[in-house]
């Protein structure tokens, strides 16, 4: 832990903060039958709750260029790798602490059984493929190009979905779906590339040419990649008109479905310009007005703390809230759960408390 830094971005930290409620919602009330399908993950469509993630990896992102170009400023760039290296690293590690590896052994037995070729055959494939350890995965995949000039990144960005797109079309998106995985598993790392870099983007832009002219450029750029990635999801059985996103499919699902299990091209390139919208809207109100709210301050600057902490508190009150609960009760202990982890990250930033790697 570490006190606080000042003069932080405060379009920045709204926006993380905002993702951050946005994944309390989504973690906590995506079970209860009594929820609209829009706060709930599907494989098949994109929805609200689908937008979460490539949220996070945006602003990953952008705070990690600005880190980056900061340490390598301070203490070149070598210094600067390293640093990014031993954190992303640092995110993998504790990812598999949150999330766990594949496989459960109630004897000794069925241990030897398995064995270390079925252990390294399969701890991977699905439980520990997610939030953390993509963020650590894809800081490692795009740190050569992170502190380059936006054409480096875009090419990179291009390069890394398009390659995610032909290992699809060469077996993957079949072996993801026979082994239920999610968040794209172990190749995901390939298309968060597209949010990622986005972030990374967005971050270098507001830098050049400041927050009024950047919102603009946001916006336009926000839309065409939507746009994009909606096209890219009518390539989908051979060239359909496809649902539109946060509405279910009329077609077959395939590898250009909107999927966030899948991370596939369509639905990442889709969420990438899904958050350079929303943050538009925060470098408007925090950056350019000045207005900003406590709340996405709080959880925005402790983000590591909540989402490590959210899911212990969720553990704590899920039990009292069975999934077919009516709505008004899902409600009540959404909130207390929100309430709980809220108060234990104000807690933490009122003794100047910031949990970072």
């Amino acid at each position: 832990m570490q006190p606080s830094q000042p003069q932080r971005l405060r379009s920045l930290d709204q926006f993380r903060g905002f993702t951050v409620a946005a994944m309390f919602a989504v973690n906590f009330l995506a079970g209860f039958s009594a929820v609209h399908p829009w706060l709930q993950h599907h494989r098949t469509w994109c929805s609200l709750a689908d937008l979460v993630m490539p949220m996070f990896l945006f602003a990953v992102g952008f705070s990690m260029r600005m880190a980056f170009l900061r340490h390598a400023e301070k203490a070149g760039r070598s210094e600067a790798m390293r640093m990014a290296v031993r954190r992303a690293l640092a995110l993998i590690l504790l990812g598999l602490v949150v999330h766990g590896i594949d496989g459960r052994f109630a004897t000794w037995d069925a241990l030897q059984q398995h064995g270390l070729d079925g252990f390294v055959s399969s701890f991977w494939r699905r439980s520990p493929f997610q939030a953390l350890v993509h963020i650590g995965v894809v800081t490692l995949w795009t740190l050569p190009v992170i502190g380059r000039s936006w054409r480096v990144q875009v090419v990179w960005m291009s390069m890394s979905i398009a390659l995610h797109v032909a290992l699809s079309a060469a077996g993957w998106h079949a072996w993801l779906l026979d082994n239920a995985v999610i968040d794209g598993g172990a190749l995901g790392f390939l298309s968060w590339t597209a949010p990622m870099l986005a972030g990374s983007l967005a971050c270098m832009r507001i830098q050049h040419v400041g927050a009024a002219a950047a919102v603009q450029q946001f916006v336009a750029a926000g839309a065409c990649a939507m746009t994009i990635g909606y096209a890219l999801s009518c390539l989908t059985n051979g060239g359909v008109l496809a649902a539109p996103p946060l509405c279910e499919p009329w077609h077959p699902r395939d590898m250009w479905t909107m999927s966030q299990q899948a991370a596939s091209a369509s639905y990442v390139v889709f969420g990438a310009g899904f958050s350079l919208l929303a943050y538009a809207a925060f470098v408007q109100q925090a950056d350019l007005r000045a207005r900003e709210m406590p709340l996405f301050r709080t959880l925005g600057c402790n983000a590591l703390a909540g989402y490590v902490l959210h899911g212990l508190v969720e553990d704590l009150v899920r039990p009292y809230a069975p999934n077919d609960s009516p709505l008004w009760w899902a409600l009540a202990m959404f909130a207390v759960f929100f309430a709980i982890t809220w108060s234990m990250l104000r807690g933490m930033e009122r003794q100047g408390l910031f949990v970072r790697l």
